[in-house]
């Protein structure tokens, strides 16, 4: 059994894929690993496969699918006690998982993620409260430009990470049923997250351990994955985690309420 499994999907992004696989390599000999690379369009490789000094497994798909049921289907794949998802433009600038891997031998600890940071090493806002319509509306009218929580050095325990780095347990990913392949892009982080949530589990980004995000931004460009984005924003509103966990914070908060009156 390899020590971790790391799931990348590759939409055309071979480039990328070669670099995220070096840096791999770079950093990270010291582990025992195996990468899942699915290519989820038709695209010739960058690299040569055996020129790594890990297994690399390669997934071609007859068809397109999405993040949740790309992940879903690499991680029926792996053997790694522990299970990565990695984007390929995610960029190492040391072994973020020695770290990550100490924070999840706390029990309560559902899933890990590092602290992402852009090209220019400031922090992007990789770990938030979950979205609601009204913060929705107040990010667009520019409102809400402030991160939701304040970051240091110390383990933060937020609502949700980004889903461009997550590490979890075999076990854990295995007893929550992975991502919900009804998403096919976006939020598919936010509803796990939510659903590890209503099981006990705590969310966590673990600071020290840091990466680089050379963030794509399709969505803001592209009408296809803008469509996505809020065909999945809307299936997150009408989902039962969310009507759940709501509900539970608008009594809680109903009751602090009148506890102070």
């Amino acid at each position: 059994m390899k020590d971790i499994s790391i799931s990348v999907v590759s939409h055309g992004q071979m480039n990328l894929v070669g670099l995220l696989l070096h840096d791999l390599t770079q950093y990270c000999d010291a582990l025992t690993f195996e990468v899942i690379l699915t290519l989820n369009l038709d695209e010739p490789l960058a690299f040569v496969v055996d020129e790594f000094s890990f297994p690399l497994k390669i997934i071609h798909n007859p068809k397109p699918l999405g993040f949740a049921a790309n992940h879903n289907q690499a991680f029926a794949q792996t053997t790694g006690r522990f299970f990565c998802v990695i984007n390929p433009d995610i960029r190492l600038i040391g072994n973020p998982f020695p770290i990550l891997q100490a924070c999840l031998h706390d029990t309560a600890v559902g899933v890990v993620a590092p602290l992402i940071l852009n090209e220019q090493g400031e922090m992007e806002d990789s770990a938030r409260r979950f979205p609601t319509p009204l913060i929705i509306l107040c990010k667009v009218f520019g409102r809400c430009k402030n991160g939701d929580y304040e970051i240091n050095d110390q383990p933060l325990f937020p609502d949700w990470v980004g889903g461009m780095f997550m590490l979890f347990t075999r076990e854990l990913f295995t007893m929550i049923g992975g991502f919900d392949d009804r998403y096919f892009l976006y939020y598919e982080d936010v509803d796990l997250c939510a659903r590890l949530t209503l099981r006990g589990y705590k969310i966590c980004l673990s600071p020290k351990s840091k990466v680089i995000h050379q963030a794509q931004r399709t969505s803001h460009r592209n009408l296809k994955y803008f469509k996505w984005h809020i065909v999945s924003m809307i299936r997150f509103f009408l989902s039962q985690p969310f009507r759940i966990i709501m509900s539970n914070r608008l009594a809680k908060y109903t009751c602090f309420l009148r506890k102070i009156r």
